[in-house]
Parts: structure tokens; sequence; C-alpha cells
């Protein structure tokens, strides 16, 4: 197993993508601590790895709130002894950013994904850091998309959001890599399984004539494979990048987006 042993934290486990990687990561033998701002979602998250033979403890908690999460971080050093990896999955609905132009939208509703997204992947980042430092080791995780190197219309904040959180991992691991502590990303393009994708989706339906499958076709269009990843091949390889075996990797993004982005 992959993670045998290691002590996992999920921030929006309840969400498509941290449900995912906290399965594969049960999966490969981590212990997981999923949280979430509603407990219920990340509760039947946990209940699912239980089920499966895993181990899991869900968790009420804001990644936006500081006290909260390094209260969190406290209780699972105090029951695991240590933190081996932080997974961010947080995420926030897209309805009210996507489909309005820039120039018509005002400075909160774009500043909103900037200041939620950095906000609560520093907190995460820098409260696992300070358990993992004496411990000379672990990896903290994120997750971005493929607006963060290309420009794409109607996204509103999201596409500088998620350019900030790729800036920051860099920067993260420039300060932690000394400590033993390894920072990457994960930076898929759109997958079906997800909510993100449909609320691309809809702003963009009634103005394009574009159906559902149609909206899936041209993004998968824009692939080498021809295909859009699927949730299980990107959590398959978050436990890859979590592993010690790729322990050469930090400081960087994983280009997930299959050929849609140049690196």
């Amino acid at each position: 197993m992959m993670l045998k042993d290691k002590v996992a934290v999920i921030y929006g486990a309840g969400g498509a993508i941290g449900s995912a990687v906290a399965c594969a990561f049960a999966a490969e033998g981590a212990s997981l601590f999923l949280t979430g701002r509603h407990l219920a979602p990340v509760e039947v998250v946990a209940k699912e790895v239980v089920s499966a033979g895993g181990s899991a403890e869900a968790a009420e908690v804001d990644a936006l709130d500081e006290q909260a999460v390094e209260r969190h971080l406290r209780s699972v050093v105090e029951k695991a002894g240590r933190i081996d990896i932080s997974f961010n999955a947080v995420g926030i609905p897209n309805t009210t950013i996507l489909g309005v132009p820039l120039v018509e939208m005002d400075v909160e509703q774009f500043s909103l994904p900037i200041t939620t997204y950095t906000r609560s992947y520093l907190l995460t980042a820098r409260l696992a850091a300070r358990h993992m430092i004496p411990e000379r080791s672990g990896v903290i995780m994120t997750v971005t998309a493929l607006h963060s190197r290309t420009g794409i219309a109607l996204v509103g904040g999201y596409g500088p959001a998620m350019a900030a959180k790729e800036a920051l991992t860099r920067d993260l691991s420039a300060e932690l890599a000394p400590h033993g502590i390894r920072v990457v990303g994960l930076r898929p393009q759109a997958m079906p399984e997800t909510r993100t994708i449909k609320e691309a989706f809809e702003p963009r339906a009634e103005a394009s004539g574009m159906t559902w499958e149609q909206w899936q076709e041209f993004l998968a269009g824009k692939t080498h494979a021809r295909r859009l990843m699927t949730l299980e091949e990107m959590a398959n390889m978050a436990v890859f990048m979590a592993s010690d075996k790729a322990s050469g990797m930090t400081g960087t993004i994983v280009n997930l987006t299959m050929g849609s982005l140049d690196d």
C-alpha cells in the first residue's frame, strides 16, 4: 500500500474531489481525518470509507476559520501522533461567479474566489506545516484548474484565484522544502462527475445553444485523448503524489489536462 500508516487530513472532503481523494487514500492504507464546512456530507464519506475497511473520522471545520482549523489539527495530533498529508479540496459555488462579463462584475464578486481559495489554502497549509516541521516530513497538496494558465471568458475571479494558488504552492515549497516538507498541486481540466463542469455549462447553455452532451464533447475535443479525465484518475494521481514514491516532486503543479495545456 502506497500510503500505509500515513495520517491524512482532507479539507472539503464532502465534495466530489475531496471524497474521491479520501476513498483513494484510504484504499492505499491512510488513516483519514475528513473535514468540511457542513458535517453531513463529510460523515457520508467517512462511513463509506469505514464500510470498505478503512479508517476515517469526520469533523465540521470551516477552512476559513484559523482557530477552527488549528483546534482540529491539534486533535488529530493528539489522536494519531502526527500529520503526514494535508489535502485542500475546498471549493465555493460558482453559480454567482460564472457567466458575468468582467466589465459588468463588481469588485466584491470578482474578489470572492480569490480571497476564499487563497485564504483557505494558506491557513490549512501553514497550520499543517507547523505540525510537520518538527517531524521534518509531510506533504501539502491542493487542486487547481486550467484557468490558472489560459484565458477563459466569463469566469470572473476564478482564473486569478487558481493562478494565485499555484504561485502559493511554489512559494510554500521554497520555504518548507528545507524542513523536509513537499508542497504540490494537481491541475485537472474538467471532470464530468464534478459540479464545476455543470456550473460552467449552465450560464453558457442558452447563449451557445449547446446541450450537456455537446458541452462535454467540446471540452473533450481540446484534449489529446479526446476525452475528459475521471475523478478516479485524478484521485490515483493524488495518491502517487502524496506517497514516498514522489519524493522528488515539490514546488510544482501536475498537469492533468490531458494535453489541453502544454507545459
